[in-house]
């Protein structure tokens, strides 16, 4: 029988493994997973932010527990592996959001700085992706991976905004959940991708105070800037039954901007 729409977006029954899932846009995609019914483990560097997390998402009634992790650290993903599997059984839901910038000019920027950007906001995905897909989704053929881009990874920035490394992070995250999902497909994994645009965050502060929210949401259409409410929406579609033919896709949450810069 056809389910109704409230049946395709329950997520009872699901467990969801969040990283960078402590505060701003991980915190949000935590509450929108366990308001959907799904058992939520965050994680995230710091102890004391996650604990504070776990206390706002089990005040809303979420069943929702916590393990710090450095995911730049090979070591610490399998470890939160580990940790998640012991905790929830079987991962359901995998939200790759952990993220890292770092603002210079092309010509100025540390090599050393590239790196460190790379590895949490690129390799990372990859290693955790794998291992949680081996350990959990692919011989149960059935799997959610959503991954945390940016329109930074649609194209360039405006003037006085220096963050090559960010910008091409976030481009190859649009790539690299294109190719995932064609290769695992075949294991009933979905792998989509959001692009938010500006959030206010502790990550996007120093732009706020450079450039004025005003400012900055004078750039979209909407004229505003995203919320604490504006990707729960589509964070349940990619992990609900709602969303199990979506795969391979990437979405803007911006506000109209990347219709302006032509993303």
């Amino acid at each position: 029988m056809t389910r109704t729409i409230t049946q395709l977006f329950d997520l009872k029954g699901k467990t969801a493994l969040i990283t960078g899932g402590s505060r701003g846009l991980g915190l949000q995609m935590a509450h929108a997973l366990g308001e959907a019914g799904a058992r939520v483990l965050v994680s995230s560097r710091k102890a004391e932010d996650l604990e504070s997390a776990t206390a706002e998402l089990q005040a809303a009634g979420i069943d929702a527990r916590w393990f710090a992790a450095d995911c730049s650290k090979e070591e610490d993903i399998h470890k939160l592996a580990d940790e998640s599997l012991q905790r929830l059984g079987d991962i359901d839901i995998l939200v790759n959001n952990a993220g890292a910038a770092w603002g210079a000019p092309a010509e100025d920027h540390p090599v050393e700085a590239w790196d460190k950007v790379m590895n949490l906001n690129v390799r990372s995905y990859f290693v955790l992706s794998q291992v949680v897909a081996r350990r959990s989704m692919i011989a149960r053929k059935h799997g959610r991976i959503i991954n945390t881009a940016s329109i930074a990874g649609l194209g360039g920035n405006p003037s006085g905004m220096n963050t090559i490394a960010y910008n091409t992070s976030k481009g190859a995250v649009i790539n690299f959940t294109r190719a995932l999902a064609a290769e695992w497909g075949k294991y009933g994994i979905t792998v989509n991708a959001i692009c938010p645009g500006f959030f206010p965050s502790k990550m996007t502060a120093g732009t706020l105070k450079a450039m004025g929210e005003e400012k900055l949401a004078a750039h979209a259409p909407l004229r505003r800037l995203g919320d604490d409410e504006d990707l729960k929406g589509l964070t349940v579609l990619y992990a609900s039954d709602a969303g199990k033919h979506i795969t391979g896709q990437w979405l803007a949450v911006d506000g109209g901007v990347s219709v302006i810069t032509g993303g």
